[in-house]
């Protein structure tokens, strides 16, 4: 193959403007890894037999390159694909987040950022915490209780709001 001559890049200062990867602002509607990952979430939540809320979760790499593991709110494997009971909080679903630290076999230190349709609960926020490595995690939707905001935030993970268009 015959060597191309390169073609010479732009001077400082004369480069095109690129929208950074991780903003919400959209460069020619190219959508950015956290609101594609976050799509996928909640077409995991699709998957949940929970009557009451559906909830989908997904753990990537912190470059965005590679998908670690995901998870849904549902029954035990085996069990009947039904809620428990009724009451909230307490319909004996395992949670999506839940499912997907479950799911992850990456090492305690690896870098990981967390994406999930709802706003963890605070049990869910610990388990993200004891995880390790999370550094970030987003949530599309609040939930009833924002007590994990807190609790996320004093172990050091950064927690986004990134509402997004199903």
């Amino acid at each position: 193959m015959a060597n191309r001559p390169r073609r010479a890049a732009p001077p400082k200062g004369k480069r095109p403007a690129r929208a950074p990867e991780h903003s919400h602002g959209h460069a020619h509607d190219r959508p950015t890894f956290p609101e594609i990952y976050m799509h996928m979430a909640f077409q995991l939540a699709r998957r949940s037999t929970c009557r009451r809320l559906r909830v989908g979760t997904v753990i990537a790499s912190s470059d965005y390159r590679r998908i670690l593991a995901v998870g849904y709110n549902g029954n035990a494997t085996g069990l009947p694909n039904t809620c428990d009971r009724d009451e909230p909080g307490n319909c004996g679903c395992l949670h999506s987040e839940e499912n997907a630290v479950i799911n992850c076999n990456e090492p305690r230190g690896t870098p990981k950022i967390v994406l999930v349709t709802h706003l963890p609960c605070t049990m869910c926020a610990k388990r993200l915490i004891n995880l390790g490595g999370v550094e970030k995690v987003y949530y599309a939707r609040d939930y009833r209780n924002r007590d994990s905001l807190a609790l996320l935030r004093a172990a050091g993970i950064a927690v986004e709001h990134l509402p997004v268009e199903e």
